[in-house]
């Protein structure tokens, strides 16, 4: 049996109905996860008894072990039903990698199965009130106490903070060297004595950043990633990560379930399969097209990279283009729903309608999280096209 065989008779088996046909959610997990839908949570756990809710990573940390071009069968055959992985964060696309890269064998195997299986809730502890895209002058210290550091500062920005389980987290080691040389990378749990959370409010209404402030949370050495002092070479790293994470959305359809085609067929009109206005369907054809073009750039500079490890400084590329296209999606989105994309509440929209306006003034952030389009212009000029600084 060819491995594509195998892979679409597991799916066949495993994979719930409400799980197909576009209809499958996704969760971010941890200790404080809800399902609404239970068969999402079966899904959940049949992915990850097979290691393919992270399909590339070792067998031996509960990942599935596979190669690209079997990655590739898997992602196809998935995309056949309709189905997606039923697992995303932080732990799968930016602290799991890194961790593979540089944590030590006692921290792959204490975090990366429980990332595999949804167990933890991961957020980012980078940004500082003073310190957002001169990220090497953050002040959040770690003081040497006996086995373990004693950290105190704050953090913004944290995305999922309020429901985070663990945190990495940038600190401050050395206050004597250069500011990018007293830099450690470490992990500690939410849960710690001193670890306090406020959420912050955005323009769309929800609250997904927040600061986070840490007031003599005492942290075991263990926990440090990397040498001491050298956590700049780590987060350097798990950001291009993020960036490729980050990247990705924009070839991505709208996440009411409803792509571009399909809201312009409903809002504007069906002309026989067709978008009823021509300049509306030039425009989807259009984003559609670059969309692609984009997926195809993407997959052919993962498929170049012959270690299957880690990002280039393409990621940044990748993450400037992915969320202006991503941008884009939400503007023509608004321009083909009209004052249906207006509302904010009420009985005169429909549940989609509301998520789609929340989601456009959410995508107006896409330029700044993961590094603001202002920095990704400067590492392509410098790192990519080897312009003078």
């Amino acid at each position: 049996m060819s491995f594509r065989e195998e892979v679409r008779d597991w799916l066949e088996d495993n994979c719930p109905p409400s799980m197909r046909d576009g209809k499958a959610g996704s969760t971010g997990g941890g200790r404080r996860a809800t399902y609404p839908n239970p068969e999402l949570k079966v899904w959940l756990d049949r992915m990850a008894e097979r290691g393919w809710t992270a399909p590339m990573w070792p067998s031996a940390y509960g990942g599935g072990g596979l190669d690209r071009d079997q990655n590739n069968v898997l992602n196809e055959e998935m995309r056949r039903i309709g189905t997606n992985y039923p697992h995303s964060g932080m732990g799968l696309s930016m602290i799991g990698p890194a961790l593979l890269e540089f944590g030590t064998e006692e921290q792959k195997r204490e975090h990366l199965p429980k990332i595999v299986r949804g167990d933890i809730w991961w957020c980012q502890g980078y940004s500082e009130p003073g310190s957002g895209s001169d990220l090497a002058s953050l002040q959040t210290k770690a003081v040497e106490d006996g086995d373990d550091y004693v950290i105190n500062g704050s953090k913004i920005w944290t995305s999922g903070a309020n429901f985070a389980d663990w945190m990495f987290c940038l600190v401050r080691t050395n206050p004597d060297v250069s500011k990018h040389e007293g830099i450690s990378f470490i992990l500690f749990d939410m849960e710690t004595p001193g670890v306090s959370v406020k959420p912050i409010k955005l323009i769309s209404g929800m609250s997904p950043f927040c600061q986070t402030f840490l007031d003599d949370v005492r942290v075991p050495k263990r926990n440090v990633v990397g040498e001491l002092n050298q956590g700049w070479t780590v987060g350097k790293r798990l950001l291009q990560y993020e960036r490729t994470s980050i990247g990705g959305m924009g070839g991505s359809t709208a996440r009411t379930g409803y792509g571009l085609a399909e809201l312009a067929k409903r809002y504007v009109g069906d002309d026989d399969g067709r978008i009823a206005d021509p300049t509306t369907r030039a425009d989807v054809i259009e984003h559609r097209i670059t969309d692609i073009a984009y997926g195809l750039t993407v997959r052919r500079s993962g498929e170049e990279m012959r270690s299957g490890k880690a990002p280039t400084f393409l990621s940044s590329m990748f993450k400037l283009y992915g969320t202006e296209q991503n941008k884009r999606r939400l503007d023509l989105s608004l321009d083909i729903m009209g004052s249906k994309m207006l509302g904010w509440e009420g009985d005169g929209f429909e549940p989609r309608e509301l998520g789609t306006t929340r989601e456009w003034l959410r995508s107006k952030a896409n330029s700044i999280e993961g590094g603001t389009s202002e920095v990704q212009l400067n590492i392509i000029a410098k790192r990519i096209l080897g312009l003078p600084d």
